[in-house]
């Protein structure tokens, strides 16, 4: 069942365009691209949550990656 979410679906691709902008205007390759955006989850996750949920947060957030990753052949 899909998750539904207090933000809107435009404020979500706003946000994401603008992050996408910055990777490309700094030329990011996919794994600088993929340390900086783990970097700041970490940060958000360390800085933003209580210390006794901060685990789980990130158990649930790692299980919807993996949820949101195709497994086709395009590349």
């Amino acid at each position: 069942m899909p998750q539904s979410s207090r933000y809107s679906d435009e404020r979500v691709e706003q946000i994401l365009a603008q992050l996408v902008q910055v990777l490309e205007e700094n030329h990011a390759p996919t794994d600088l691209s993929l340390m900086v955006l783990g970097n700041m989850v970490t940060n958000l996750i360390n800085t933003s949550v209580a210390p006794a949920q901060r685990r789980a947060l990130a158990r649930s957030f790692a299980d919807a990656l993996q949820a949101s990753v195709r497994e086709d052949k395009a590349h």
